[in-house]
């Protein structure tokens, strides 16, 4: 299957002169319900996860640490340009989801929007985005996904060849993903295309205290027997 790393960096530079045309208004409503469930509060450290040119951005509230990484550096370039046109201060970085280089329990909302379709290995993206979010943190979702009651048939994955090489992956499911990256999901809420497009809220649980060490009983004094 061409879904490689290599692939979908040069593939995206060819795009990016006409991504806004074909995302910016057919997704906007999408972007915006899914952002609006996001618990926000004043001065949250947030990731935009293969950000592109960084259409979420006019829907995130303002008093944010914003930081977005995207593969394509001509994505990024674009990104930059827009933040600076809306006045909105960005570190924005080139960057594979599968490898992010930034420290563990950085984050407090991890935003991963129409990402997990294309990624060669979602599975390595949603381990980086669980170890990057702080606990009890916020990961938003919005994507296509294939229902959660039921594999894809033989025809749709036949079709995924195609789609899969030149724009996304139609066969992955939500849920699996995100249970097995140890999310909880917290919202799933249909947002385009009937329940095509949906966009969930999870959570990263807080890690269980270590239970302390049990006291061990003091030994037996040793008896001495007289000869």
């Amino acid at each position: 299957m061409l879904n490689t790393t290599v692939w979908n960096r040069w593939r995206y530079s060819l795009y990016a002169p006409v991504y806004d045309a074909v995302a910016q208004r057919g997704f906007a409503r999408a972007r915006r319900r899914a952002l609006d469930q996001v618990c926000w509060q004043s001065g949250m450290k947030v990731l935009l996860v293969g950000a592109g040119t960084g259409l979420d951005l006019p829907w995130l509230p303002r008093d944010l640490e914003i930081h977005a990484s995207d593969l394509c550096p001509a994505m990024v370039k674009r990104l930059k340009d827009r933040a600076c046109r809306l006045g909105i201060d960005v570190e924005a970085r080139t960057m594979d989801a599968e490898r992010l280089d930034y420290a563990d329990n950085s984050f407090d909302v991890v935003v991963m929007h129409l990402i997990l379709a294309v990624m060669p290995d979602p599975e390595k993206g949603l381990a980086e985005a669980h170890r990057v979010l702080a606990s009890d943190g916020q990961l938003c979702v919005m994507d296509k996904f294939q229902s959660d009651e039921r594999p894809s048939g033989l025809a749709r994955r036949c079709l995924n060849l195609l789609t899969s090489a030149i724009a996304t992956d139609i066969t992955r499911q939500a849920r699996p993903l995100l249970d097995q990256a140890e999310f909880v999901i917290e919202q799933d809420t249909p947002v385009m295309m009937g329940s095509l497009f949906r966009a969930l809220i999870a959570s990263k649980p807080a890690s269980p205290a270590p239970r302390p060490a049990e006291p061990q009983p003091e030994p037996e004094p040793k008896q001495h027997q007289s000869g």
